[in-house]
């Protein structure tokens, strides 16, 4: 049977593996090819990164998958805590999987108008141009709806983390300031779009509060005394 110590590296490392290939999908490659405001300048650098596109999608397919694991091992990790919390971590840590997965197919749509097919022949080059940059403003607005479950998943956590007694509170107070981030971050784009930009700098500097977990779950685990009880069944 594992330890409690045991059980968090295991959670800590699903967790740092998605933290690494997350980044691919969500910010670098967008970043190196979504021109805003500018449909022509986003379809011709598609066309020209095509296999960069596809290694983003990749990327969202990748991290949500190991999320399933993340989310089952942080549950068996708690479920002793509380399992109420346990289970409302469960709930919002899955529902984004299959949004995301979806959502990638607003991304392979975005790619198919870019570099045009035969059957899109009665399409002018514009049109299949604003069409694909269409569809990776849909995958934006996707990834700002899963991040509603990314923000609200890491409040129980956050609750979990406070009465564990095996990891420090301080890491929980930061859940709860990443929590709230991503919700604010999603609330400002898909409600508030006209908040000025200084409130964007604030939804980044709250969401990296989930950081710090991710490390000290891969490195420390768990400590105090409870850290080598077994975890429950």
């Amino acid at each position: 049977m594992k330890t409690v110590r045991q059980q968090a590296r295991i959670a800590g490392l699903w967790y740092l593996g998605m933290a690494l290939i997350a980044p691919i999908g969500l910010m670098i490659v967008p970043n190196k090819l979504f021109v805003f405001g500018d449909a022509a300048a986003t379809a011709e650098r598609l066309r020209a990164s095509a296999s960069l596109f596809r290694i983003g999608m990749a990327s969202d397919l990748v991290h949500q998958a190991m999320e399933v694991w993340l989310v089952l091992a942080l549950y068996q990790l708690f479920k002793g805590v509380d399992r109420h919390q346990a289970r409302l971590l469960a709930i919002f840590g899955l529902l984004p999987i299959p949004i995301v997965f979806l959502n990638t197919l607003n991304d392979v749509a975005a790619l198919q108008l870019a570099q045009g097919a035969t059957f899109l022949e009665s399409f002018s080059r514009a049109q299949l141009d604003s069409l694909a940059y269409l569809f990776v403003r849909l995958h934006g607005r996707g990834v700002s709806i899963a991040s509603i479950y990314w923000g609200l998943w890491l409040l129980p956590f956050a609750a979990l983390v406070l009465r564990s007694g095996f990891i420090p509170k301080i890491f929980g107070w930061l859940l709860v300031a990443g929590g709230l981030g991503y919700l604010l971050a999603s609330t400002h784009t898909l409600v508030f779009p006209q908040w000025p930009e200084p409130v964007g700098t604030l939804e980044t500097i709250l969401q990296m509060g989930e950081v710090p977990i991710i490390l000290w779950l891969a490195i420390a685990g768990a400590t105090g005394p409870k850290a080598n009880d077994p975890v429950e069944a």
